[in-house]
């Protein structure tokens, strides 16, 4: 009996050393992925961290073209990140609202897992990734509205002029929370209300909204294309030949596809497949935002698939 209680303590040691073993090998093996890590999503996520996520993809992957589309209203470059030689070109671009700006690291995560999927051959969600980028080019601005960004996680200084301009802006609305509801560039421009489809009509709604002047949310701005940032996508897009565009926001958990009343060849299937895939559901947009953003510009010009993510 004492040698049955040995040989049965022996192995519970045994099992218990080797879990043990077994345990510490997984943490450090899940340490070492943490730590090559580049993009991390759990982080206030500024113009900065971009830069260097950007600098530190770009010396991983050789492969990845960094270019710039243009400079903010405070001048910080809007990066563009391209990926593959196929013939259909996408674009897909996140943060044209400052305080949607979680959508950056999504969009820059999505980068490094295609990239490193990519350089070993492997497939991303199920699909060959070197098949991807042998089919599409795909061009990606993870930050459209830095200095809006910027302002929304703390990374201006507050004793900073931009700072203290947006401020006075906000004191003209004070119903909305400073900063966290800042969706307008610098300048009080809602970025996604200055595209040339149904401009007119988004003014009289936004001021008939009491949005009349320079705002931290849906002010129009003085004319279509007036900012920088807008007219910096606007040109970029009319410069390829997109077959796709998609834009990232973070509200409402829906996709928009369509603009009034054009249906887009295929983009009720593949807004089907985005809803499919996310959860989200596929619908109209109210008809008070349904004017002057990029996707209706997009749509209207070109009647290509255009989705609002």
């Amino acid at each position: 009996m004492f040698l049955f209680f040995h040989i049965l303590y022996k192995f519970q040691y045994y099992i218990i050393r080797n879990f043990l073993f077994y345990r510490k090998a997984l943490t450090f093996l899940w340490l070492i992925s943490v730590f090559n890590m580049i993009v991390h999503t759990n982080i206030p996520y500024n113009s900065q961290v971009l830069k260097e996520d950007i600098n530190s993809l770009k010396n991983k992957y050789s492969f990845i073209k960094v270019s710039t589309i243009g400079y903010s209203f405070l001048g910080k470059p809007l990066y563009c990140l391209t990926l593959g030689s196929g013939k259909k070109e996408v674009l897909y671009f996140g943060s044209i609202h400052a305080n949607e700006w979680i959508v950056s690291p999504v969009l820059m995560k999505f980068i490094e897992d295609l990239s490193e999927a990519f350089s070993k051959n492997g497939k991303i969600y199920g699909y060959n990734a070197k098949e991807i980028l042998e089919q599409a080019t795909i061009y990606i601005v993870p930050m459209l509205n830095p200095d809006g960004v910027d302002l929304v996680t703390n990374f201006i200084n507050q004793n900073s002029n931009p700072y203290k301009y947006a401020r006075i802006i906000s004191r003209q609305y004070p119903n909305i929370p400073f900063p966290a509801g800042w969706k307008a560039n610098l300048n009080g421009v809602d970025l996604n209300l200055q595209f040339p489809a149904g401009w007119l009509r988004a003014r009289q709604i936004k001021y008939n909204q009491g949005f009349v002047s320079p705002a931290p949310r849906d002010f129009v701005g003085y004319g279509p294309l007036t900012e920088v940032e807008a007219l910096a996508i606007y040109n970029f897009t009319l410069s390829h030949n997109f077959y796709l565009t998609i834009s990232y926001h973070t509200q409402g958990r829906e996709i928009y596809w369509n603009f009034q009343n054009i249906n887009p060849p295929r983009g009720y299937e593949i807004g089907q497949q985005f809803a499919n895939a996310s959860g989200y559901s596929l619908a109209q947009v109210p008809y008070n935002s349904s004017f002057a953003g990029y996707k209706d510009w997009f749509i209207q010009k070109y009647n290509r698939p255009r989705l609002y993510y």
